[in-house]
């Protein structure tokens, strides 16, 4: 019955979404090769969306990920 338990646990396990990737400004920076003078551009014009606690401000990989694909240009 403990063996029941255990997969039916692990199983429940991956029923869970996965959790979301936040990233710093500077982790941002890094990650685009940019300063953080061009990512504050990009949050004020509305190009990158962002959340602020405070004074500090965070990213989600996803919508970077969102941003660079949609800025991909394909080779010939």
């Amino acid at each position: 019955m403990t063996k029941l338990d255990a997969i039916t646990s692990k199983l429940s396990e991956g029923d869970k979404p996965p959790q979301e990737t936040w990233l710093t400004n500077a982790e941002c920076c890094k990650l685009l090769k940019v300063s953080s003078r061009t990512l504050q551009n990009y949050r004020d014009n509305g190009i990158l969306p962002f959340s602020q606690s405070q004074n500090k401000i965070y990213y989600k990989l996803s919508d970077i990920e969102a941003y660079l694909n949609n800025h991909y240009i394909k080779g010939r």
